[in-house]
């Protein structure tokens, strides 16, 4: 029984820890690529991946999860997208 929830809390914390390493990644990134990559602002993401971060810390039941989806989005949508721009490529 201790067990999941311990397992959960720890899985939570690496999540947190990728969104606030993906806060500072956005943060370094030119903000002309969101606008290129027809994304939100560097700074709403910069916002949205740090908040998200603190909310996966949280002990409220769904919040770690509404975090986690932000940070996965944020991983495997966004930041490829705007990493093949930044290298030039634009293909589909």
């Amino acid at each position: 029984m201790f067990l999941p929830s311990m397992l959960e809390g720890f899985m939570f914390l690496l999540i947190a820890i990728a969104g606030l390493v993906g806060a500072a990644l956005a943060a370094m990134t030119r903000e002309d690529a969101f606008d290129a990559a027809n994304r939100q602002s560097k700074w709403i993401w910069v916002a949205i991946l740090a908040g998200s971060g603190l909310v996966c810390l949280t002990p409220i039941p769904i919040l770690p999860w509404v975090g986690a989806v932000a940070i996965g989005l944020y991983y495997f949508d966004v930041r490829p997208q705007i990493s093949n721009i930044l290298r030039g490529n634009f293909g589909w």
